[in-house]
């Protein structure tokens, strides 16, 4: 029971974190690059927090299973990282899905630099280590 439930969250919390990284920081990163402001955008930073937090949790999910973190980082992370380096043009097709706008922007910045690749990569050793040191004991 522990692992599906650990996978659902994963899998469902995981792309409501990676939107709000990615969003947040396209919004802080417009304000400051429009405006050289010295302070940034309050609401993107506020929403990189939030999603920072989301991601920190998923991760903590490895204490109760690993399942969270792996589910989350494959199908968030690796699998559209992976597609976005061997055929950028499909990947982003599969945008199309979303509707327009800034968030569709922001996803893209995180798919084409390797953001999106990078962290499916660390939840999926998160859930590895989990499973084990779950086995070493």
């Amino acid at each position: 029971m522990a692992r599906v439930l650990s996978g659902l969250c994963g899998l469902v919390l995981t792309p409501v974190a990676l939107g709000l990284l990615a969003y947040g920081s396209y919004r802080h990163q417009r304000q400051i690059a429009a405006s050289f402001a010295e302070h940034g955008d309050a609401l993107g930073i506020t929403l990189m927090a939030t999603g920072a937090v989301l991601l920190f949790g998923i991760a903590v999910l490895g204490a109760w299973s690993g399942t969270g973190p792996v589910a989350g980082g494959l199908v968030w992370g690796l699998v559209p990282g992976v597609l976005t380096l061997v055929s950028p043009r499909s990947a982003f097709d599969l945008l199309d899905l979303l509707p327009r706008g800034e968030m569709t922007v922001a996803v893209v910045g995180w798919m084409s630099s390797g953001a999106l690749l990078g962290t499916g990569f660390l939840l999926l050793g998160t859930g590895l280590a989990a499973r084990l040191a779950r086995r070493r004991r």
